[in-house]
């Protein structure tokens, strides 16, 4: 049974740069089949950019897709360390109300464990964990 968010996480996540447009980061999640890219400022993490908040802070809001990464991704983050154990991860997730904690070492996102990470971990016959162990569901 695994212990940590190394254990669980999905490693080498999709970044994005903070000045490039939100186009990117909709093709990025596109090609990696995926619902959020990290994004780096300089190669460190700044934050992590959402299929939703493209959606809520930038096409509901008839702005275009160059609009910069930055101005779409969520200010602050939540993230943890490969070695946090899968408690307290999701201990965070509860406390604060998000699907998916980027994992640094050193100031760069070496993954993402998500809820559904979580869920096929923890609970692996859920409806959650069926649907995030399905192919195509990341």
């Amino acid at each position: 049974m695994a212990k940590t968010v190394a254990d669980v996480m999905t490693a080498h996540p999709a970044t994005v740069e903070a000045d490039q447009p939100v186009s990117v980061a909709a093709t990025l999640m596109r090609d990696n089949d995926t619902g959020a890219v990290i994004v780096n400022d300089n190669g460190r993490m700044k934050g992590i950019v959402t299929d939703r908040d493209i959606t809520v802070r930038v096409v509901a809001d008839e702005r275009g897709p160059d609009t910069p990464v930055s101005e779409a991704c969520s200010p602050s983050v939540e993230a943890v360390g490969p070695d946090t154990s899968i408690e307290q991860a999701v201990q965070l997730m509860r406390t604060h109300a998000v699907r998916r904690l980027p994992v640094v070492e050193d100031g760069r996102a070496v993954g993402v464990v998500s809820l559904g990470d979580l869920a096929v971990e923890r609970d692996p016959n859920s409806a959650l964990a069926d649907i995030s162990a399905a192919e195509g569901n990341r």
